[in-house]
């Protein structure tokens, strides 16, 4: 929706902002068909239940957060909903009287109230990630966003920050993330249009029936061997239980270095572990995040190729071993044993099966 006056613009997210806790009249309650509602430590079914919910059961929900997609009594829907205990429920069994209200995102310490901060005024609210892109209005600062998702677009220098993340509100509307003010509680923004956070596969066998296709349609378009391709997602994403794998779909880390490329739709700061001659040590770093995982083996495949320097790996297409080495040599991972950790996985489970 688009808004003609400033004044009504800021009248309407003045509406958005009171949480089920604080929104008068409002209700949450547990619908699950008559069987209760299983309440977890984390905001998916591979976390532990701790605790169940009977029929009809009032909610205190604090904050929400982007969860596995659940396809439950009231709706199909990623959103988690965080509980005054710390106790999570899928909002796909949640009814809302008389209606939903805006809910914030969740924070380390709760619920997170984004809020205006330039230092000189009001700020700018756009139609696009882009100081270019049409002015729709502006809101005082000191206002409470309704931050529905980020998008990676222009890079901004802002009171709060320099960033290229810019925060969609409802209404389809754009504010420089520079400007932005999380109040020290920033949540885990879904990217928008990014696929719900995936549960890890069940054993092996699992993960690689679901990375074989991509794998191979990796070797068709770039020459990067199924084999390698398999054994680099294994290792990297730890059989697809990483929250990097989980939450943004990428299983090969490939880093940012303050460009996600064309692919991925942003970046993401992680703990990792480098490695410099033999000594390793912990620290963090900014990784690619992708729509879903076809976004990531697409680059991994893309990002090869493009990179001059294993150009040489290219020459063994057909011999995934010698392939593995290359990449390793040129610089692709910082850990001494990595093209050997490829080597023992492909063998151990036979993944040259799938080069044919």
């Amino acid at each position: 929706m688009r808004y003609a006056r400033m004044s009504l613009t800021v009248v309407v997210v003045s509406l958005l902002l009171p949480s089920p806790a604080s929104a008068a009249g409002t209700t949450a309650s547990v619908r699950a068909g008559g069987t209760g509602l299983n309440m977890r430590a984390g905001p998916s079914t591979a976390d532990a239940q701790v605790g169940r919910l009977a029929e009809g059961s009032r909610l205190s929900v604090v904050c929400q957060v982007y969860g596995e997609l659940v396809a439950g009594t009231q709706r199909r829907t990623p959103g988690w909903n965080r509980l005054s205990n710390g106790r999570y429920v899928s909002d796909a069994y949640v009814r809302w009287s008389p209606s939903r209200p805006w809910v914030h995102w969740c924070g380390p310490k709760g619920a997170a109230r984004p809020t205006v901060r330039t230092g000189t005024g009001p700020v700018n609210v756009r139609n696009g990630a882009s100081t270019k892109a049409a002015r729709m209005g502006t809101l005082p600062e000191g206002s409470v966003l309704p931050v529905e998702c980020q998008v990676w677009g222009e890079l901004v220098s802002g009171k709060m920050r320099r960033s290229a993340a810019w925060n969609r509100l409802t209404g389809g509307r754009y504010v420089a993330d520079s400007n932005v003010d999380w109040r020290g509680n920033s949540p885990t923004l879904p990217w928008c249009g990014q696929s719900a956070p995936t549960v890890p596969p069940a054993n092996a066998s699992q993960f690689i029936a679901r990375t074989v296709g991509p794998a191979q349609a990796g070797y068709q378009q770039y020459k990067v061997p199924a084999s390698v391709t398999i054994a680099q997602a294994i290792l990297e994403s730890g059989w697809g239980a990483s929250w990097l794998a989980r939450r943004d779909h990428s299983y090969f880390g490939i880093k940012c270095f303050g460009n996600p490329g064309g692919i991925a739709v942003g970046c993401r700061t992680y703990a990792t572990t480098e490695c410099d001659g033999k000594n390793c040590y912990r620290t963090t770093a900014s990784f690619r995040a992708y729509r879903n995982a076809t976004g990531s083996f697409a680059d991994h495949g893309r990002f090869l190729t493009v990179n001059p320097r294993y150009k040489k790996a290219f020459a063994y297409s057909r011999d995934p071993n010698r392939f593995a080495i290359e990449i390793h040599k040129a610089g692709y991972a910082t850990s001494p044993t990595y093209a050997q950790n490829l080597i023992d996985l492909m063998k151990k489970h036979n993944l040259y099966r799938y080069d044919k």
